[in-house]
């Protein structure tokens, strides 16, 4: 099955991403978002990544060029999946947001189409539950920066088929990444490994076992992570690892249950790196 033209629905941060991962590549990109103001922020956002890697030595500005006209950008979700050959959901991790979605491009594109959702914990067999070619909807887990990381995990939910699966290793290897096949489970490998990572650190920095600074110096030095986990949790914002935590902790049990820092700073409105503080404080 050949993937020439890729819709990708949701412009921000990992959509946009996504749609710079095709579009390098040589596949021609619909980028959908509900209005020409997320389009725009998307759009920009690509040419300010091309820009980096120009700068870096990996692409020319030829390349950047050409890799901007393969994206067209468009508010309207019909004229987004007629005439394309994959289509790709980024929308916020909300499960009923992208089971409306699905009930919709189920309705709107061919049948033939495979449908993915680009998710890192949610039920992709609840999500293609809701349409009537749960065969052909697909997990695709991608890491940010899409264009940087090299994996995808796919997500096999219960009615998935052999042929679906296969399609999307090939085009994931097609455009250079490595792909996990995973079976569709709360966390699947690497959120479920991160998360449980990550909560553990928060508890020793609870139980005063050690600093923040010297919990994620050791992480960083010890293990040769490139960020220590009170760092990336910051990043990640500590209202995302809340919602993680306890979904992963209804599948799993209390082993995976929101330590009370992580709950108060929430409360708090300490949502790490996007508010001005987290377990760090960025104002200064």
């Amino acid at each position: 099955m050949a993937f020439q033209t890729i819709t990708v629905l949701g412009a921000g941060t990992m959509g946009s991403g996504i749609a710079q991962s095709f579009a390098s590549s040589g596949k021609q990109v619909k980028l959908y978002d509900i209005n020409e103001q997320a389009l725009q922020k998307g759009m920009v956002s690509i040419e300010k990544s091309l820009s980096r890697f120009v700068r870096a030595g990996h692409l020319t500005e030829t390349q950047s060029k050409t890799t901007m006209k393969q994206i067209q950008t468009t508010i309207d979700l019909k004229e987004a999946v007629s005439e394309t050959d994959f289509i790709i959901e980024a929308v916020p991790e909300n499960l009923e947001l992208k089971k409306n979605l699905f009930i919709q491009l189920d309705e709107l594109a061919k049948p033939e189409i495979i449908l993915a959702t680009n998710t890192s914990e949610l039920s992709v067999t609840a999500i293609g539950a809701v349409t009537k070619r749960p065969d052909k909807v697909v997990g695709m887990h991608w890491f940010n920066p899409a264009p940087v990381m090299k994996l995808i995990e796919i997500i096999r939910a219960v009615d998935t088929s052999e042929a679906t699966i296969s399609a999307i290793k090939h085009i994931s290897e097609e455009i250079g990444k490595e792909v996990v096949i995973v079976k569709d489970s709360q966390g699947f490998v690497t959120t479920r490994v991160l998360a449980a990572h990550m909560l553990e650190s928060i508890r020793m920095y609870e139980e005063n076992i050690a600093s923040r600074e010297d919990i994620d110096k050791a992480v960083r030095l010890g293990l040769n992570y490139p960020m220590g986990p009170l760092q990336l949790a910051d990043l990640i914002g500590l209202d995302t690892m809340l919602f993680v935590s306890e979904g992963l902790s209804a599948a799993y049990g209390d082993r995976f249950l929101a330590p009370q820092t992580l709950r108060k700073l929430v409360e708090a409105g300490h949502l790490g790196k996007k508010t001005g503080k987290g377990f760090y404080d960025y104002r200064s």
